[in-house]
């Protein structure tokens, strides 16, 4: 069974019990003093298993299965068989960070969501196919043009801090995606700056 398909099973099915089982919500999602006074590490990836509702879950398995088989096989090609688990457990990890750091003697401060890690999936994905479309609320547009407004977007959102949305796990999602897929195959860069030079809409 693919990986992808598995982490979205294991997400959807932890989400759904904690939808109506609050002491399973608080034990998994991240919130900073948990792991600064008690050492509960696993906040730093079970936060990406829980999410705040039924359409925040929808967004981020719709997208993530979409774009996550692709990048399964890429992974399984470079790391072998659990490349992808890996990339993805890191995504989580590495997302979230900043904002543990920032954060870490904030007790009012709760986190929730495998948004960073899909945006991970995503900007990867754009790396191997920057003309390639995409729809974004029934907007088809190329890869690289929702990557600059999706960039642009959570940069703006993130410095005015006014919703409750994690811009910043976005960005830091979206930066690891790319990184690593570069360190892991160095040969994309040059890859995805040639596809750009031949634009196809």
């Amino acid at each position: 069974m693919p990986i992808t398909l598995i982490i979205i099973a294991i997400t959807c099915i932890v989400s759904f019990i904690a939808f109506s089982n609050r002491k399973l919500m608080d034990d998994l999602i991240l919130w900073p003093p948990a792991i600064t006074r008690h050492r509960e590490y696993h906040r730093l990836v079970t936060y990406g298993l829980v999410h705040a509702d039924f359409g925040h879950l929808l967004f981020n398995m719709f997208t993530l299965f979409f774009f996550g088989r692709v990048m399964e096989v890429f992974y399984a090609s470079q790391l072998g068989t659990f490349g992808f688990a890996l990339f993805y457990i890191g995504a989580l990890v590495v997302s979230i960070l900043p904002t543990y750091l920032k954060n870490r003697g904030n007790p009012s401060y709760h986190s929730l969501g495998a948004s960073g890690a899909v945006s991970a999936v995503l900007f990867a994905y754009i790396l191997l196919g920057p003309w390639s479309r995409i729809i974004v609320f029934v907007i088809p547009m190329p890869a690289i043009v929702y990557a600059v407004l999706y960039t642009a977007y959570s940069i703006y959102m993130d410095q005015r801090g006014r919703d409750s949305v994690n811009h910043s796990a976005h960005l830091w999602g979206a930066a690891y995606g790319v990184l690593f897929t570069v360190l892991v195959n160095p040969r994309v860069l040059p890859f995805f700056l040639g596809q750009l030079s031949h634009p196809q809409f």
